[in-house]
């Protein structure tokens, strides 16, 4: 009976992470501005925990689950180039959102963007932002 319960009980928390993990968890909504896409990138950490036994009584198993959702970096594509900027040493989102109006500044000001040397002043100016 106790398996039964402990199949049950897992079962039921991976219906559930089905809802809390999707592919859009792990590269979020694409940005677009102008010719430019912005994919944020994301790790995704879950762990899961379950348990039964047997007993009288009818309902005696339970089980947990936890995860953790920590940006990691921010994928750029711009006129057929590709840049991927890591913000995962960073602190996190705050980074990404300080670094956006950057990016579309460069992008929209003209056609010809250098983006090795957006990504150069964005960690500049998040070098400066932190002192």
């Amino acid at each position: 009976m106790s398996e039964n319960n402990f199949i049950s009980t897992v079962e039921s928390l991976f219906r559930g992470m089905d809802n809390f993990i999707t592919a859009s968890t792990v590269v979020g909504e694409a940005i677009h501005i102008g010719d430019t896409i912005i994919l944020p990138l994301a790790d995704v950490t879950f762990g899961v925990g379950a348990g039964a036994f047997s007993g009288d009584k009818k309902n005696n198993g339970g089980g947990g689950l936890g995860g953790k959702i920590s940006p990691s970096a921010v994928l750029v594509i711009h006129n057929g180039h590709t840049k991927l900027v890591n913000v995962k040493n960073q602190s996190g989102m705050t980074k990404i959102l300080d670094m956006v109006p950057d990016i579309v500044e460069h992008f929209t000001k003209d056609n010809e963007v250098d983006l090795d040397e957006v990504v150069a002043e964005t960690k500049q100016h998040e070098e400066n932002t932190e002192e």
